[in-house]
């Protein structure tokens, strides 16, 4: 990964993109030095312009932003890193700092919740004791619910039917965890099929 540093003073604005969601959180520089250190220790970290030093997003907040990937653009001066925030992102207190989250990706931040309440074993949650019943009540359960989506597809009430969609697509989650499955990995397959 070649960066040219030497356009601008030896900085390049970096875009941070929450790899989930996609949603634009931040802008930022760095140097040389500074992109050295996020591809070793996985955090992103600028070079501050008004510190004039190296600054690891969380250094002080502890709101990390753990990378996952790190692509550049055509013209090798611009960095896009999909990071996961620990927490918001700007100092104001909001999601992001073009503004709050958005709802796009919304599935994906659920099945976030969904896998943390299995991991973390939460007793008092419907998801984990669904869970403990093992594949089978899991598999039944959405058989279930797309059968309830079926019969209210079939008649006229739009609120039955958005919630029983709603259903079933909780359910698929705690279907993909219990498979050792991510949803990403159902959205590939359905990009893969996309490009035929």
């Amino acid at each position: 990964m070649k960066i040219n540093f030497d356009k601008k003073d030896g900085l390049v604005p970096v875009v941070i993109q929450d790899d989930r969601t996609l949603q634009v959180l931040m802008l930022g520089y760095m140097n040389a030095e500074a992109f050295e250190k996020t591809q070793k220790e996985k955090l992103v970290t600028f070079f501050s312009r008004s510190k004039k030093r190296l600054w690891t997003k969380g250094e002080e907040s502890g709101n990390f932003l753990t990378v996952k990937s790190i692509d550049i653009d055509c013209d090798q001066d611009t960095i896009l890193i999909k990071a996961v925030p620990k927490n918001v992102v700007c100092h104001t207190g909001s999601f992001s700092c073009f503004g709050d989250k958005n709802n796009k990706g919304f599935l994906y931040e659920l099945e976030s919740k969904v896998s943390q309440r299995i991991d973390e074993k939460t007793e008092e949650s419907y998801t984990y004791s669904l869970y403990k019943k093992g594949i089978n009540k899991v598999a039944q359960k959405v058989g279930e619910e797309a059968i309830e989506l079926v019969i209210e597809a079939k008649d006229n009430n739009d609120d039955l039917f958005k919630n029983e969609a709603a259903d079933l697509l909780y359910h698929f989650l705690i279907l993909l965890k219990t498979k050792s499955f991510i949803l990403e990995e159902i959205e590939e397959v359905l990009k893969e099929r996309d490009k035929k």
